[in-house]
């Protein structure tokens, strides 16, 4: 029996009616002409989500980790060298692909739950003269540490130390979440799916490619097949894929772009603050802390949070599945057992974000944590009624 509450996780995300009837469609032939006309208004509108003007968008019937592959073997070489830094799961679990397609990776080490280094990243780049560096990897959001990054101030580390290599960037839990501006900062390569801020099933990994990383995509020389750009560009020329795609889910992508810009895209980046705000005050008045180093570093889409030292983060996450159906993230990689993670992202409400809080409450409270019931609800109550838009206008 599937639950009826919402989960509280950082993905796959809750998923609004709208989309999942959306995604209800008969069997359409995936080469027909149809097909084809339903292209184009899915790929502008990611485009438009994403900010750019010019991006070639490439989706492919996956995950975002196969988006992050795509990205890898399409634009670069055996033996070719990027530049990383590993502070989280999932910065690390990128190190980790590139190794195993023979890329060398320069791996600059930091503290889980620090950002992205952009000065570090200035000091390699400056030292490689030969511009050796082919790429340099960032993970906007860390959803295993809660840690959004400065990809911004990366740009400025390249264009400062004067290096040409492509910037490529997990964006697969903050695009449509998170403010993400793809040309501003000068992104060769946004990688995303489709289960977290597009609020859709898994099953959809959406890139978007400049100009200057398409070029790269021409000389690219390691192997790929299923997620090859030129075999895809090939058939979406003639209006089809070379492959059977999900169509259901991308009538899905096409409803979902509407409702987010529908909703206007700095709304959804409002709406994604204050509800994270709102758990940060709760979570404050619990007496604990989050993973995020700093307060600049806060995500809008994910809270993990740190438990008090001896304590087995993984307990909070157990009971809740068990005892009230609720489903909170568990913590990753370095941090396992450390925190627990509360995903506040896609289809999401200040409604729905109190009942997660007053249900990890009352889990902390049966589990022996020293959390007083409704202090953390009561927090992010107060935050909530100032900072609701209905409320803002008649104040």
């Amino acid at each position: 029996m599937f639950s009826q509450n919402p989960v509280f996780i950082p993905g796959p995300t809750n998923i609004p009616e709208r989309l999942r009837r959306a995604c209800d469609v008969p069997t359409l032939d995936h080469r027909s002409p149809a097909f084809a006309r339903m292209l184009p208004p899915i790929f502008e509108g990611v485009r438009t989500v994403l900010k750019s003007r010019d991006a070639e968008i490439v989706v492919f019937p996956a995950t975002g980790t196969a988006g992050w592959e795509a990205a890898i073997t399409n634009t670069l070489s055996p033996g070719d060298r990027v530049l990383a830094a590993r502070h989280g799961m999932f910065s690390h679990r990128w190190i980790e692909l590139c190794r195993r397609h023979g890329v060398a990776v320069e791996v600059i080490e930091r503290p889980w739950g620090e950002g992205a280094p952009a000065d570090a990243f200035e000091a390699a780049l400056a030292e490689d003269r030969g511009h050796a560096i082919k790429a340099v990897l960032v993970t906007h959001n860390e959803t295993a540490t809660g840690v959004t990054s400065d990809i911004a101030a990366v740009r400025r580390a390249l264009d400062a130390a004067g290096h040409p290599a492509l910037l490529m960037v997990d964006g697969v839990s903050s695009i449509a979440s998170i403010d993400f501006r793809m040309d501003d900062w000068g992104v060769d390569c946004a990688v995303t799916g489709s289960q977290k801020g597009f609020m859709l099933p898994a099953g959809l990994a959406i890139l978007a490619m400049s100009p200057k990383a398409m070029r790269a995509a021409a000389t690219a020389r390691l192997p790929r097949a299923y997620l090859d750009f030129a075999d895809t560009h090939g058939a979406l020329a003639k209006g089809s894929y070379p492959y059977t795609p999900p169509v259901g889910l991308f009538v899905g992508l096409r409803e979902a772009t509407e409702m987010l810009l529908d909703e206007g895209l700095e709304n959804v980046f409002a709406r994604h603050h204050r509800i994270a705000e709102g758990v940060r005050r709760a979570v404050a008045a619990w007496g604990l802390r989050l993973c995020a180093a700093r307060p600049d570093l806060h995500s809008d889409t994910v809270s993990a949070i740190a438990v008090p030292a001896g304590f087995d983060a993984n307990r909070i996450v157990a009971h809740a599945a068990e005892h009230y159906d609720t489903a909170f993230g568990t913590g990753l990689g370095d941090v396992a057992g450390r925190v627990f993670r509360i995903g506040h992202l896609g289809m999401m409400t200040d409604v729905m974000a109190l009942s997660g809080l007053a249900t990890a409450e009352m889990v902390m409270a049966d589990v022996g944590l020293p959390v007083r019931l409704g202090s953390g609800v009561a927090a992010a109550q107060s935050y909530y009624r100032v900072g609701a838009p209905h409320l803002a206008k008649t104040a």
